[in-house]
């Protein structure tokens, strides 16, 4: 399927709890600068180290200085730590703040609520239970250097209380963001998996619009060709140009059939055209993607040969019936006629006028007894059985078998060419993907049949000359479509114009002794195998039957 149009591909970013990490690292690095720095400026001495200065500055200090290294390590890292390498760095920030918190005057000092932001960041990149631990072992701390200073320096209630409720806060600040977290990592799973889901589908969509046998164009309401799949390239006979069509215009019959739609002078569903394969009729329907009538349009594109055929086998399943029927009945009376004509013909007393009134019964009956043999075969006629066919080894066989069938006096003089395998489209050598251009589908007693037919056909009308076959046999690959032919040709005088229109005709004939037939049969015989059977003149002039044979890798 080719896209004319650029469309952007459906995105969902993954959760990843580390992307809050390296946001974390570099916050953690100008903390402890800051710090420092305000402690060394004395910004505010009444709250930083105000208890206990000395402790402040080495805690301080070694805290920038581990923050730094940690910041280095994680650059090397990617910002992808294990596990237990974060819950460092966070132990390490709890006990840090909780010494400089300590070194200020306790948790009144409101240093105790740099932790909050640890244990949240703990709550987030943790998983739940280090996370927890993390929260009890930094409540502890709080608790216990609450308790200390209770006990130890200024038996003040306010700090035992200051440090259980921060000591609370933590425990519940962490619960919380563990909760949060796993709530959007929930969505973000399930994010994942929709956009998973709908890139199944709409990959899926794709290759069944590719491989649909039914050719899809998409325009837009600028009539530019936003989607076109390889059905309807090949159904308008491009598959061997470099690019896709861009516009509409690229496509005049569509074009025209498109515009009379928009007038609404057709009904969608009946407007067609012929392919540049005169033989190939392509039925065009259109419809808006949305109501509005100014969206995008969709164009289907059908083949309606295989429409045809199945509408023929329906057809023929009915009057084959009824043929038959009429033949058997028309049969007796017939065989009574004839029998009755050759027991006068051995009368003794019949004139030479009789004798040739006589000869014309024989004559005609015999005619129409071919007549009902053609119709119940038709009637009777087993469904085809598709094979692979080498015609390069096929056809030779079927000429050897044919020469053969007419007996030795008889024999006609018919040549074999092979333009597959002689260099005109460059192939000198039978490789493999000339083997693949030689074959083709057909049942092959059926093609039997109808190459004998053409033969007979072609060796009834064909000019004898010295030095110059009866009939020519030519295969070869219809590049436009990618399809291998079969020709038969003769030196008759050929067939009118007028003729010819009607040539596959049921009981059409330019002869009174044919039954029309014959050639009926052949089309009906190509079309249940996919093939198509046309009358043209060659380049020299000469008549000629051409087979379009189905791809052996591709059907209708």
């Amino acid at each position: 399927m080719t896209n004319t149009s650029t469309f952007p591909p459906l995105k969902v970013s993954s959760y990843n709890p580390y992307d809050l990490l390296r946001i974390y690292t570099y916050y953690r690095t100008l903390l402890g600068g800051i710090l420092l720095s305000m402690f060394h400026m004395e910004v505010a001495p009444k709250v930083l180290g105000s208890d206990n200065p000395t402790l402040f500055f080495y805690t301080s200090a070694i805290y920038t200085a581990i923050n730094f290294f940690s910041l280095v390590l994680m650059w090397r890292l990617r910002f992808k730590p294990s596990g237990r390498n974060l819950f460092s760095s966070l132990l390490v920030d709890v006990v840090a703040i909780t010494l400089m918190m300590h070194a200020s005057g306790g948790a009144i000092s409101s240093m105790g609520y740099l932790l909050l932001i640890a244990i949240a960041a703990g709550g987030i990149m943790l998983r739940d239970r280090i996370a927890t631990l993390l929260a009890a072992v930094t409540s502890i701390a709080v608790i216990s250097e609450g308790a200390y200073r209770y006990i130890l320096l200024t038996q003040d209630n306010n700090h035992l209380f200051s440090s259980g409720t921060l000591g609370a806060l933590l425990f519940f600040t962490s619960l919380l963001f563990q909760y949060l977290t796993r709530k959007i990592r929930l969505s973000y799973e399930e994010a994942e998996a929709q956009a998973a889901h709908v890139a199944h589908l709409q990959k899926l969509a794709q290759l069944i619009i590719e491989r649909m046998r039914t050719g899809i164009i998409v325009l837009n309401k600028n009539q530019h060709i936003e989607l076109i799949n390889q059905a309807a390239i090949k159904l308008f006979g491009l598959a061997n140009n470099a690019s896709p069509p861009q516009q509409l215009t690229e496509l005049p019959e569509l074009l025209d059939r498109f515009q009379a739609w928009k007038r609404q002078t057709k009904d969608p569903s009946t407007i067609s055209k012929q392919s540049r394969d005169s033989s190939a009729e392509i039925k065009a329907n259109f419809a808006y993607l949305e109501p509005n009538n100014t969206s995008e349009t969709l164009v289907f594109l059908e083949d309606v040969r295989a429409l045809n055929q199945q509408a023929q086998q329906l057809k023929l399943a009915s009057l084959g019936r009824l043929t038959a029927s009429i033949a058997h009945e028309i049969r007796n009376p017939l065989g009574a006629i004839s029998h009755a004509s050759q027991l006068l013909t051995e009368s003794p007393n019949l004139d030479a006028g009789d004798q040739r009134l006589l000869g014309i019964i024989n004559s005609h009956s015999k005619r129409v007894n071919q007549i009902i043999e053609n119709i119940l075969q038709l009637s009777r006629r087993r469904p085809a059985n598709p094979q692979r066919l080498n015609l390069t080894l096929w056809i030779p066989a079927f000429i050897s078998d044919y020469q053969i069938s007419k007996g030795a006096d008889k024999t006609p003089n018919i040549q074999f060419v092979d333009r597959l395998s002689s260099g005109k489209y460059g192939f000198e050598e039978f490789d493999d993907h000339t083997n693949l251009r030689a074959q083709a589908k057909f049942d092959p007693s059926q093609l039997q049949q109808v190459l004998t037919n053409l033969c007979d056909n072609g060796l009834r009308y064909t000019r004898p000359a010295p030095g110059r076959a009866d009939l020519r046999l030519e295969i070869g690959e219809d590049l436009q479509h990618q399809q291998p032919y079969i020709r038969i040709i003769d030196y008759g005088p050929g067939i009118s114009t007028d003729n010819t229109k009607h040539l596959f005709e049921p009981f059409f004939t330019t002869e009174n002794t044919g039954s029309g037939l014959g050639l009926y049969i052949c089309k009906e015989l190509c079309e249940a195998n996919q093939a198509i059977i046309s009358y043209r003149r060659t380049e020299q002039g000469e008549s000629c039957f051409h087979i379009q044979l189905a791809h052996p890798e591709k059907a209708l």
